[in-house]
């Protein structure tokens, strides 16, 4: 019997609203993966199948996969900017 194993890859995933409503998805480990959903469960799912998409076709081109190195740090900062813009 074969054994079958899987390698389970992590990414930093970065939810932004979309002006007509949903959220738009990217992943900066992978340049140009990017997707959208109506709501935060839809658009989780669908960048999951992103990724997996991407990886597939690095995979096909015997591209290397990229894989982070550690875990990421996403944060909001206050600007403050002369009350005139």
């Amino acid at each position: 019997m074969k054994k079958i194993t899987q390698k389970i890859l992590k990414y930093t995933v970065i939810f932004e609203p979309a002006e007509e409503g949903g959220y738009v998805v990217s992943v900066p480990a992978l340049p140009g993966c990017f997707t959208e959903g109506d709501t935060l469960e839809e658009a989780m799912e669908m960048i999951k199948d992103a990724i997996s998409a991407y990886v597939a076709s690095l995979g096909k081109h015997h591209e290397p996969i990229p894989q982070e190195s550690g875990p990421s740090l996403v944060s909001v900062v206050d600007v403050p900017v002369p009350a005139t813009f």
